[in-house]
């Protein structure tokens, strides 16, 4: 019994061995390596002026490659200059008017007040002389009523022009009020603020690149007047490029955020790229018409952002590669 065990077994080894030959000489790869298909995936980003205005000069075309920082477009920047020497007059008049405020009185408006006062009270002083005789007159009968009556009034409105005089004095004396130098300490401040805001615009009137990348479409061109977001360029960035390639539900299990990856492209002499895991998406989605398996198109696939570490100009937006995972990384 045991002799006719033996020679099953090896047969059935020896079946299971050409099946492992024939799968490995038909896909080139180990069954440890997962194989994914998807497409390069790039940022893209539409530029636009924070400010509106009419496009003084365009310095790129579509097709060129651009650096971070490089100043791309420039609108006419001769409103925001006059704007901004504007705004520097009515700081200079508000500084202006704050420093009298802080100095308070002149030694000039004090004599001047004063002397106001003594001159109100040499009147008073009359008034009272001219009362008191008319009123003398007016016990002996020698005057009329009316011109008593003319000096009691006159008395009493030199009396109230002194009491003026006085409170302006004591105003001049005293200076601007606390409340006065906040007020306009705050009216310059807020000018200064203004300004910072203006310069800002100017600022603005420059479109610069935020990254490394390629201008994609140019929207405008030169002279065209411009409103705040309108779209002048589309660029694609250098970085970060990745793969969008999706897995199936069956594989899922083999693969994990960090994988390591070569990724190859169809070109000619086409180069390895390397990259890793990124992302595998928590929903399930039927397979996209773009990919390309060997499973049915309403099998259940989870979308794969895959990180190219070394992005150069052979990779496209929307070139279709080959992802390979080796399990065993």
């Amino acid at each position: 019994m045991r002799r006719r065990i033996i020679p099953i077994i090896i047969v059935l080894v020896v079946i299971a061995g050409g099946v492992l030959a024939w799968r490995l000489w038909h896909t080139g790869e180990p069954a440890s390596r997962l194989t994914l298909y998807g497409d390069i995936d790039v940022r893209q980003v539409d530029l636009a002026f924070k400010v509106a205005g009419r496009i003084a000069a365009l310095t790129v075309d579509e097709g060129d490659a651009v650096k971070r920082g490089q100043v791309l477009a420039s609108l006419d920047k001769s409103y925001f200059d006059d704007d901004i020497r504007l705004q520097q007059a009515r700081i200079a008049g508000q500084s202006a008017n704050l420093l009298k405020l802080k100095h308070g009185s002149r030694p000039e408006e004090i004599a001047q007040a004063r002397a106001a006062l003594a001159e109100r009270k040499a009147n008073l002083a009359n008034a009272q002389v001219t009362y008191s005789r008319q009123e003398h007159l007016l016990e002996t009968r020698v005057t009329s009523r009316q011109s008593y009556d003319n000096a009691a009034m006159t008395l009493h409105s030199a009396q109230a022009l002194t009491n003026s005089a006085q409170a302006a004095l004591d105003l001049v004396v005293a200076g601007p009020r606390v409340e006065d130098i906040a007020a306009a300490q705050a009216q310059l401040d807020a000018e200064a603020a203004q300004l910072v805001e203006t310069r800002r615009r100017l600022a603005d009137a420059d479109l610069v690149a935020p990254d490394d990348g390629i201008v994609l479409t140019r929207a405008r061109e030169r002279g065209a007047i411009v409103q705040p977001g309108e779209t002048v360029f589309t660029l694609t960035l250098d970085r970060q490029v990745w793969v969008r390639a999706y897995v199936g539900e069956p594989e899922l299990g083999r693969v994990r955020p960090g994988m390591k990856v070569a990724i190859h492209t169809d070109a000619a002499n086409g180069k390895t790229y390397r990259g890793a895991v990124g992302f595998i998406s928590p929903l399930a989605e039927f397979t996209p018409k773009s990919v390309e398996t060997a499973a049915l198109r309403t099998d259940l696939v989870y979308r794969l952002r895959i990180i190219v570490a070394d992005p150069d100009a052979g990779l496209r937006q929307g070139m279709p590669v080959t992802v390979s995972l080796d399990e065993a990384r």
